[in-house]
């Protein structure tokens, strides 16, 4: 497949803004794709990909004109201590139907994928998420999706056409499912009904509120370390920080918040995609959001470059990196197997799984954890993470 049959090439002008005055921006180190021709992936770690597609956003109409507002304050920013290696592959054709647009993007991603490559994702509607998902089940790899966001997207019925407000329904009635678990970090109560709270609760999944967040941001670091996927939905940000979205609302993260929570994405060796959607220039009060995401991905490029190295799957979680830890809590027959890094002082405990699974969910019965859920184990209390995949074995 020749990805250039889905690209375009940037415009001139996003690449001439002043975005190579200084020897060290950015913008002289990513390999763009321009009229000058299409960037070679090899030795690649990084793709930037703009998605210009809202023919299935809700009420954020223009949010596909944001990919190159946001490319035009990243090359403006410094490179870290570190050498990158980035590709920007320009533009996703919008396709005849959305449905086109889909399959592009979902193509894209998959060979990026297989190349192992990351792909960051400038969108766009959320719902790109899904063609975001559809890459992972080309591939036949169960995943884990994390969405910061101030609502879960499931809609109102199953019948309602594919949108930036119901993308996540979708992806869990598709067929066959490659999703074993979800997590939304940041919901406000008020967006969200009882009956989504509840179908959150059946299916095991992983809900944390604002409040509880911004309470205490680290333990949003193993949540966040735990998915492969995550999708970043900007109206989570606080109007103040992000007035450019149509869904934009006056609480919500801060924007150091947001940059956090994306760095943790970034140092993450398990996450393999991000996306950053509904950015939308006309409603951006002197494109403060779109300067504001250009700094996230710059945090997630700033994580992924300090990236550890050291998840512990069955090959080297008993080995000398990795101090085990082994808890017995009282009336309950399973010991849980605690692992700490001794590179990264990260914590990961492990769900038993029965062994005609194990081939299948290799990358899901090690969940990542915090000091503080050892504290629960050792006084016999079961953490909430671990109880939620030892449900989804039994």
């Amino acid at each position: 497949m020749n990805l250039t049959d889905f690209l375009e090439p940037l415009d001139a002008i996003v690449l001439k803004r002043d975005t190579r005055s200084h020897p060290l921006m950015l913008g002289n180190f990513i390999r763009s794709y321009s009229e000058k021709g299409f960037p070679g992936l090899e030795n690649t770690d990084i793709a930037l990909l703009g998605v210009k597609e809202d023919r299935n956003s809700l009420d954020n109409e223009g949010c596909s004109l944001a990919p190159d507002y946001i490319r035009k304050h990243l090359y403006r920013l410094y490179q870290g201590s570190y050498d990158t290696r980035i590709a920007d592959l320009g533009n996703v054709r919008a396709g005849d139907t959305v449905a086109d647009t889909y399959f592009a993007v979902k193509s894209i991603i998959a060979q990026l994928l297989e190349q192992n490559i990351t792909p960051v994702i400038l969108g766009g509607s959320q719902d790109i998420t899904y063609a975001n998902y559809q890459a992972y089940e080309s591939l036949g790899q169960i995943i884990n999706i994390v969405s910061a966001d101030s609502r879960f997207d499931i809609g109102l019925n199953k019948d309602e056409p594919l949108s930036d407000r119901n993308y996540l329904s979708k992806i869990l009635t598709h067929k066959p499912n490659y999703l074993f678990n979800y997590a939304n970090i940041g919901y406000q109560t008020y967006f969200v009904d009882q009956d989504a709270l509840e179908l959150m609760d059946k299916l095991y999944f992983d809900v944390y509120r604002l409040g509880e967040v911004r309470q205490n941001m680290e333990e949003v670091e193993p949540v966040v370390r735990n998915a492969d996927l995550l999708s970043f939905d900007v109206s989570s940000i606080r109007q103040s920080d992000a007035p450019g979205s149509g869904h934009a609302s006056p609480n919500g993260f801060y924007g150091e918040e947001a940059c956090q929570i994306v760095r943790y994405a970034g140092l993450s060796d398990k996450l393999s995609s991000i996306g950053f959607y509904e950015t939308n220039p006309a409603f951006d009060t002197g494109e403060q959001t779109a300067h504001l995401v250009a700094q996230m991905a710059w945090y997630f490029i700033d994580g992924f470059y300090h990236r550890k190295k050291d998840y512990p799957d069955k090959q080297i979680k008993d080995s000398h990196a990795f101090i085990k830890y082994v808890v017995s809590i009282r009336d309950f027959q399973n010991k849980i197997n605690f692992y700490k890094s001794k590179k990264s002082n990260r914590w990961w405990m492990e769900v038993p799984c029965p062994p005609n699974l194990q081939r299948k969910y290799l990358r899901q019965f090690l969940i990542p954890c915090s000091y503080k859920d050892y504290q629960e184990a050792c006084q016999n209390e079961i953490p909430e993470k671990w109880w939620q995949v030892y449900q989804k074995f039994v």
